[in-house]
């Protein structure tokens, strides 16, 4: 996978950690469905994070400017 797909991953997984929170707050969701989303969600971002977090983004030539 290509940073940009890692980091796509990454931030989905983080929603799916805070949404259902927020969602259970208002009652839209159960106790038990934002456990296991939160918890699914959870384990995807630290799965996922370190492989795109820390690298130096690849600069285009053309970008560059001296």
């Amino acid at each position: 996978m290509n940073q940009q797909t890692l980091k796509i991953v990454s931030l989905v997984a983080l929603a799916a950690t805070i949404l259902p929170s927020l969602l259970y707050f208002v009652g839209v969701l159960g106790h038990g469905a934002v456990m296991a989303t939160a918890l699914i969600g959870t384990f995807v971002w630290f799965a996922v994070t370190p492989f795109w977090m820390g690298h130096e983004p690849e600069i285009d030539d053309k970008e560059v400017q001296i």
